[in-house]
């Protein structure tokens, strides 16, 4: 069977409906099987495309699923923006509770999390890598806010707090989520089954301890604006 043709997207309208077709297929795909392994031709083969056409949309695959980390980050702060405490119930762990599950809800965004310092900002153009950084840096800017607003943390600590919730997200949802041969070792051998992660309560018992012991001791030293280093 021959494989369809794609036509060449003309107008603006058309283009932009093309690029959100790669999108969405990239973000299923990633869904299904990790975003490492999803490569150009996977994504150009389920929507019906050469890969030489997707090229002209998209100048990597690292560049799709960068848009992707993006988007995510848009949604997570919204989504733990509206599910924040009123502030007269907000305690380390109620905060704690939120950033954890709002993070666990969003399988890819957690793996997109993990790839996008490893590889995806690696890979693309220095426009596409500030652009990026700058949209991360806005919703960073919006949830350290609220965590400013209702645990009374100054600027450093709130976005310190978002670092190490998002970076912990990533790297333990890897963890949580090893390749079949590996979870079959690990079920099946008691000296390992540490190696199987249970992502939210980890990450609750993480971030509680962290922002309880903010509470606790004075943690406002060193440049005030030294915790936006993890986000440039």
């Amino acid at each position: 069977m021959s494989e369809p043709v794609v036509r060449r997207a003309r107008s603006a309208e058309a283009k932009q409906a093309r690029e959100q077709a790669i999108l969405d297929s990239a973000r299923a795909l990633g869904h299904r099987h990790g975003v490492r392994d999803i490569t150009l031709t996977d994504i150009a083969a389920d929507i019906g495309m050469h890969k030489s056409a997707l090229l002209r949309y998209f100048e990597t695959r690292e560049q799709i699923f960068l848009r992707l980390t993006a988007e995510g980050w848009r949604e997570w702060s919204a989504g733990t923006r509206a599910q924040f405490p009123d502030a007269r119930a907000a305690t380390p762990h109620t905060v704690a509770q939120v950033l954890a599950r709002t993070l666990v809800e969003r399988p890819l965004f957690c793996d997109l999390l993990a790839q996008a310092p490893l590889n995806l900002e690696r890979n693309v153009s220095i426009e596409s890598a500030r652009t990026f950084k700058l949209a991360v840096l806005h919703e960073v800017h919006l949830v350290a806010a609220e965590l400013r607003r209702l645990l009374g943390l100054d600027e450093q600590q709130a976005i310190d707090t978002i670092a190490m919730a998002t970076s912990m997200a990533g790297a333990l949802w890897q963890m949580a989520n090893p390749s079949p041969h590996l979870r079959a070792l690990y079920e099946s051998d008691p000296a390992l089954a540490h190696a199987l992660v249970d992502l939210e309560p980890q990450l609750v018992r993480v971030l509680t301890a962290y922002l309880t012991g903010l509470a606790v001791g004075d943690a406002r030293n060193g440049r005030p604006e030294a915790g936006q280093e993890a986000f440039r």
